[in-house]
């Protein structure tokens, strides 16, 4: 027989499987298929253990790796929002915040009250693991974006002003030399027609 604390541990892992059906806009490289929430949240909380030298001094990389593996479970329940769609960000905070309240609740109460807490952090984005995290999941969508020639702001219809509305504020916050690759990448965009001016 095993332990109650186990058993909730087991179903919570089991449950935060369903993140591997969630799908994205953004394309894997290659262009084969669009890439799923599961995956997007492993290639970010990556991201920030090879990139970790450009993050500010103070930032603690294991806290932002945490959040970044905690940030999109939400998504189990309020599903993906694509990232430039005004209208279905609207309601996001409550749909995520009801998602968080199910899904952090199916473990033991100390592990949900941390796991919760490192979500809540990064949704909130004022600590500077925070702002290195939230630079993270920023970043990665424009590099896949890059690499795929566009291809989903192309699909959107999505444009520069947009881009840069958007990625620049948190890229800027995470890390300057972010921000710096972020403005090359966009540019280099445009001048191959994979964004609009």
């Amino acid at each position: 027989m095993i332990s109650d604390r186990l058993a909730r541990q087991v179903e919570f892992l089991l449950e935060v499987d369903r993140l591997k059906g969630i799908g994205r806009q953004s394309y894997v490289l290659g262009g084969a298929r669009k890439e799923n929430s599961a995956e997007h949240s492993w290639h970010v909380a990556l991201m920030a253990v090879v990139l970790a030298e450009h993050a500010p001094a103070e930032v603690d990389v294991a806290r932002v790796v945490r959040m970044l593996l905690v940030h999109d479970l939400v998504e189990i329940d309020a599903g993906d929002a694509y990232f430039y769609d005004a209208a279905a960000n609207c309601a996001k905070p409550e749909r995520e915040q009801a998602a968080a309240e199910r899904i952090f609740r199916l473990l033991p109460a100390d592990q949900a009250t941390d796991l919760r807490e490192a979500w809540e952090e990064f949704e909130a984005g004022e600590s500077p693991e925070a702002r290195f995290a939230k630079g993270m999941d920023r970043l990665m969508p424009l590099l896949h974006n890059h690499h795929s020639q566009g291809r989903s702001w192309l699909e959107h219809g999505i444009r520069r002003e947009q881009v840069e509305s958007r990625l620049l504020p948190d890229l800027a916050k995470a890390s300057p030399a972010f921000l710096e690759l972020a403005r090359g990448l966009i540019d280099d965009a445009v001048r191959r027609g994979w964004l609009v001016e």
